[in-house]
């Protein structure tokens, strides 16, 4: 069972963005063949939906497999979609193919499998629901080079296969509550002017290694590089604290850097703000920058001290006191409340 199988005591991860396409044309004949239709009209797709769509009809009812797909389509229209007449009662195979079919070429296949994990383990308006053969959906979906997030219920691309700006799942204008790290290089223009330009680019070179490293390795995604600076963001796991770790690691692995590989004549400084809040997503990333979630953490970074990390309010107002003990008292700037964590381990 699914359940048993994927959410009890897994690893947070288990191992294609989801299909683009045109919706499918309103097809009259689908309940005279149904499989033979299916087959035929799925097999150039990314996702074959097979086993999505037997978990389906052995697991619930018409009315209930509308309600859920609602839940990821609030306009789905099954009839319009199938071309049954409205008084007419739909089969159930015939539901559930249409359904997967309209799910897939849609491209919000994922989500619905999302949403059908979370009514698997945690019921809908106080009914419990057992899908059957849920676990070989979510295999489906794993073979095609996702992994499973437990900490978010959410699916996101292999990063072993491939690395891309949206995880593998955003579309256009999809919002979702992110954590972001903005980063800047302090003094960046005295550096710029005192040291050679081949020197200069092989340092922040080096710099973006590190940032990279720091924000990939935590399922983060690196949105934009400016000369001087950066902004990540956070959206698999617990985003907040692999945000957090991953400003950490910055700040000591350029300590190191510092001391060892720097070709600059004085020692790169950054300033790294954090705040969490909704992001809208776009292709164009001058768009996706222009949020407040955005414009809040670039201001946050603003008003932290050289070789230091400062959290937004909604950031340290979640955190364990384990956590907090290593940053500074709340202080606030303006209407910007935060506190820092400075990495001095130029004086140890």
């Amino acid at each position: 069972m699914f359940r048993a199988r994927f959410l009890g005591g897994a690893p947070s991860l288990w191992g294609v963005p989801a299909c683009q396409g045109d919706a499918l044309p309103r097809i009259r004949v689908i309940y005279h063949r149904p499989i033979f239709l299916y087959t035929v009209t799925m097999k150039n797709e990314k996702f074959s939906g097979r086993h999505c769509r037997r978990c389906l009809y052995t697991s619930l009812s018409v009315p209930d497999m509308i309600r859920f797909v609602r839940m990821v389509s609030p306009d789905y229209d099954i009839y319009k979609r199938s071309g049954y007449p409205k008084d007419s009662p739909i089969p159930t195979q015939d539901a559930a193919s249409r359904i997967v079919i309209d799910m897939i070429r849609d491209g919000r296949y994922v989500d619905f499998v999302e949403h059908l994990i979370q009514i698997d383990s945690g019921g809908f308006m106080g009914r419990r629901y057992d899908l059957r053969g849920l676990d070989d959906v979510i295999g489906g979906i794993i073979e095609h080079g996702y992994n499973y997030d437990k900490a978010t219920g959410q699916f996101m691309e292999n990063q072993k296969e491939r690395i891309s700006l949206n995880w593998g799942r955003l579309k256009g204008g999809d919002e979702r509550h992110m954590t972001l790290l903005r980063l800047d290089i302090a003094g960046n223009s005295v550096l710029v002017k005192e040291n050679p330009g081949n020197s200069i680019e092989k340092a922040y070179r080096d710099m973006r290694v590190i940032v990279t490293n720091a924000v990939v390795s935590r399922l983060g995604r690196l949105w934009s590089w400016e000369g001087d600076g950066a902004l990540a963001a956070f959206m698999f796991g617990n985003k907040d604290k692999l945000a957090i770790f991953a400003g950490m690691e910055i700040l000591h692995e350029l300590f190191i850097y510092n001391k060892t590989g720097n070709p600059l004549n004085s020692p790169i400084r950054v300033r790294i703000g954090l705040n969490a809040g909704p992001v809208r997503y776009s292709h164009n990333m001058t768009d996706c920058l222009k949020g407040d979630a955005i414009k809040k953490v670039v201001e946050l970074e603003s008003k932290t001290a050289p070789n230091s990390l400062a959290i937004s309010r909604n950031l340290f107002m979640s955190l364990g006191q384990a956590m907090l003990s290593v940053f500074a008292a709340e202080q606030s700037s303006g209407s910007v409340h935060f506190r820092q964590y400075q990495a001095n381990l130029e004086k140890s």
